[in-house]
């Protein structure tokens, strides 16, 4: 597996979906309680993004950058932003953050998604902080992970997105 991110966590190395793998299929309410599944999503690049939990600081500021920097992603790109919060704390933080794009609860049964890409930290009980570069047939192309406390770099979006 590779990553884009310049000091890959260890945990990063291992149990993640790899690249050239078909990521996991999924379904998740979004914050308005509308099901969202994965698959039906083909045709275009999609950013499965797992953050820790809404309103914190650092996942606060990714995403922010994440919608300042939509409108400079391939045409169609989709951002499916994952954590263990409810739909109901997502639609405060979507309207918040003037979030334009989907944002998931893997809330019940806790974390099952985070659990089935390798990122659930089962200390803290929640997602690890790991994106999922995914191209139009819905394969993994990258994979760009951070520990705990510290941004993925914006950069290393732009660099997947254009290798797709």
């Amino acid at each position: 597996m590779t990553t884009t991110s310049a000091a890959v966590p260890e945990w990063a190395l291992r149990g993640l979906p790899s690249v050239g793998d078909p990521a996991p299929d999924f379904a998740l309410d979004n914050q308005y309680g509308q099901p969202v599944t994965l698959s039906a999503l083909r045709g275009g690049p999609v950013l499965v993004v797992f953050y820790p939990f809404a309103f914190s600081p650092i996942c606060s500021s990714e995403l922010g950058q994440l919608r300042d920097e939509l409108p400079s992603f391939p045409a169609g790109t989709r951002i499916l932003a994952v954590s263990v919060d409810s739909k109901y704390s997502l639609r405060s933080y979507a309207a918040a953050q003037e979030l334009p794009f989907d944002l998931l609860a893997d809330f019940w049964p806790h974390g099952d998604v985070a659990r089935s890409y390798g990122i659930l930290d089962l200390e803290r009980g929640t997602a690890r902080r790991a994106t999922f570069v995914l191209d139009q047939a819905g394969v993994v192309r990258d994979v760009i992970a951070a520990e705990s406390g510290t941004a993925r770099p914006l950069a290393a979006y732009h660099d997947a997105l254009a290798q797709l």
